[in-house]
């Protein structure tokens, strides 16, 4: 990886609005942040996330997965475009396509995601919905390297809060979001900056110090 003095080359895929990237590009635009964005790219020529990447003054490409013959063509030709601007990371932030096991392993432990919920637990969709339904009591967001089977590998960074009782999903939803928008850059500061080993399925981060607090929900007022 590499180091201070060379910041990471790094390329974001998103399918929507981009809110997770925005959170990127802003980490990046801070000085001394050890990685910078070299391009966005979308399978939807649609997405609102294009627009706010441009007015950033990044480079946009556009790989529209409905414009090629099959799953493979199409990551063939983003797999490409990924190493003809030089990435080293790849973040994906709401991209919205399964990625085969062939293009993960091509990029194996240079790839996140980020993911609306305390995994192992609720993978795929409809997350808040169903932490809500499950009534458990904390709910968060994950930050990983991403492996062929969905919502599965190595965790780098983890949020988590307390459910309120009035929760909706929308409210839970917006709240949630705000701590994806903390620890996505974070761990892509650990990635750049070298500081990630994959040992035995788990990723450990050199130098990392565990938080002091705890999260407790109900509050104990004993």
């Amino acid at each position: 990886m590499t180091g201070p003095s060379k910041p990471a080359r790094v390329a974001v895929l998103i399918s929507g609005r981009g809110s997770n990237m925005e959170a990127l590009i802003e980490a990046c635009a801070t000085p001394g942040f050890p990685a910078t964005l070299v391009s966005v790219v979308s399978n939807r020529p649609e997405a609102p996330g294009l627009a706010k990447a441009r007015a950033a003054g990044l480079s946009t490409t556009v790989i529209d997965h409905r414009a090629h013959a099959d799953r493979p063509a199409f990551e063939e030709a983003l797999h490409a475009h990924l190493v003809d601007v030089g990435a080293e990371l790849v973040c994906l932030a709401g991209f919205m396509r399964l990625l085969t096991a062939g293009f993960v392993e091509r990029w194996q432990d240079r790839m996140l995601n980020i993911h609306p919920s305390l995994l192992p637990s609720f993978k795929g969709l409809h997350t808040h919905e169903r932490a809500l339904e499950a009534g458990v009591r904390v709910h968060g967001c994950t930050v990983h390297l991403v492996r062929p089977d969905m919502d599965n590998g190595p965790i780098l960074a983890q949020a988590a809060l307390a459910i309120a009782p009035d929760d909706t999903p929308d409210s839970l939803a917006a709240r949630v979001l705000t701590l994806e928008h903390r620890i996505y850059p974070l761990a892509l500061r650990l990635m750049a900056e070298g500081r990630v080993r994959v040992v035995d399925g788990r990723a450990l981060v050199d130098g990392a110090a565990s938080p002091a607090t705890t999260l407790i929900n109900p509050r104990d007022e004993a």
